[in-house]
């Protein structure tokens, strides 16, 4: 990566600077990390393999699994290694790798559900038509262009990254690489680049999470029209989802559609949205959704079986 500063290096301040509170950080956010590989992997490997999991809606959650389990690598690892680390230090293309990788799986997380969103409404409204709706052939196309999506996003904000000069302070606010903070950084008028960051981080997020919210209050609308187990089955669905939205956007709409200024709770906004939300994704969608609890006892029952034959 071009650099068009004299910083090589940046040092992350991380959550706390208290030696006491930084060991409770390494416990509680690696049981954290590795309930959430292990969650979003076991909804990935049942959906892959099951047979009963086949309709869009779970096509898209596996694709939100694997968003999740991306995002929380892509911070959660340099977090708690650094909690036990005296020298905290980050290259300046791992910042600039990290800022690229936050917004690529985070986008593709945005649009994954905007994705079963649109499953659930044509599902529940417009049922004759779902399976011509939503055949295999066009989910396809829709999450490859979510990919697309994310990587031009991705790369529009890396852009705005490698723009900012540093010539000074290399210390970094935070426990993770992204703009909001390398903005404070900057020996620049940064007006521009958050003007842009808005338009962008912010228009994104606020935008969907507007659609989002009315897509399922349409949805919810034309449930009065199904019978009472028709009801039950697609409001405990689309409560799910609604749960997922609300914990993901807003914290990602706090942190990207203001000035450039910072608050203390900013750190730990941010965790909810890079580390919170994909650990409670899993559990979202497994507790709340049966045929997901039916599909992986059945699916593991198999594979302890067959194990146990040879």
């Amino acid at each position: 990566m071009q650099q068009n500063n004299s910083v090589t290096e940046f040092i992350l301040l991380g959550l706390t600077q208290d030696l006491m509170k930084k060991k409770m950080i390494f416990v509680i956010f690696f049981i954290l990390y590795m309930g959430t590989m292990i969650g979003n992997l076991l909804i990935i490997v049942t959906i892959k393999f099951s047979q009963t999991l086949g309709s869009p809606m779970y096509f898209f959650l596996f694709y939100l699994s694997l968003a999740d389990s991306c995002i929380s690598t892509s911070t959660a690892p340099r977090l708690i290694v650094d909690s036990l680390s005296a020298k905290r230090i980050i290259t300046y293309n791992e910042c600039m790798t990290q800022v690229f990788a936050l917004h690529f799986f985070g986008c593709m997380e945005i649009y994954v559900l905007i994705l079963m969103a649109a499953d659930r409404y044509v599902a529940i409204c417009k049922p004759l038509r779902y399976p011509t709706i939503m055949r295999q052939q066009v989910c396809t196309i829709l999450i490859v262009l979510a990919w697309i999506g994310s990587f031009i996003h991705s790369i529009a904000q890396i852009i705005l990254a490698l723009r900012l000069p540093f010539c000074g302070p290399n210390l970094i606010d935070h426990y993770c690489c992204d703009l909001q903070p390398l903005l404070e950084l900057a020996c620049m008028d940064t007006y521009m680049i958050n003007l842009l960051l808005v338009s962008n981080s912010g228009v994104i997020c606020s935008s969907s999470f507007v659609i989002l919210m009315i897509s399922y209050i349409v949805i919810l609308h034309s449930l009065r029209n199904h019978s009472a187990e028709g009801r039950k089955k697609a409001l405990s669905t689309c409560t799910s989802h609604i749960i997922v939205v609300v914990l993901f956007f807003v914290p990602c709409i706090f942190i990207y559609t203001r000035p450039p200024t910072t608050f203390p709770m900013d750190k730990m906004v941010a965790v909810f949205y890079t580390i919170g939300t994909p650990f409670l994704n899993p559990l979202i969608y497994t507790l709340r959704n049966a045929e997901v609890k039916n599909a992986m006892r059945k699916l593991w029952h198999i594979k302890i079986t067959t194990e146990s034959k040879r």
